[in-house]
């Protein structure tokens, strides 16, 4: 058995993918009305769909789970965040581990739980 994608729900298809492209560079690889696939293995999924397929609501800043990325540098990504044309939410602004790894932790426009570490 093999992971294949992580999906993720959003309100705004457009929004979210500009935020992925902008922010970590993922492309689109397939657009099929409400489902998108980027590189990378994520998937965003229209908000309505997802909850028509579940019967439930969807509950955001649930901070259940959460995308991690690794970034070499990461003082420049921070810059990158700081002057996003969104604000951005932070959870942990970048802090280090005691174990020496650097990371900071926010939320993507939807309330998607996302970390940025520097490589282990």
């Amino acid at each position: 058995m093999k992971l294949k994608n992580v999906l993720i729900v959003t309100e705004n298809m457009e929004r979210s993918k500009k935020f992925y492209k902008d922010l970590f560079g993922l492309e689109v690889i397939l657009d099929n009305d409400g489902n998108v696939i980027l590189t990378e293995g994520l998937v965003l999924q229209d908000k309505n769909i997802w909850e028509s397929f579940i019967g439930k609501e969807v509950v955001y800043q649930n901070n259940a789970c959460e995308l991690y990325f690794e970034e070499k540098d990461l003082e420049k990504f921070v810059e990158k965040l700081n002057q996003y044309e969104m604000p951005i939410v932070y959870v942990n602004p970048l802090m280090q581990h005691s174990w020496g790894q650097s990371v900071v932790r926010f939320y993507d426009p939807d309330g998607n739980l996302i970390e940025v570490g520097t490589p282990m």
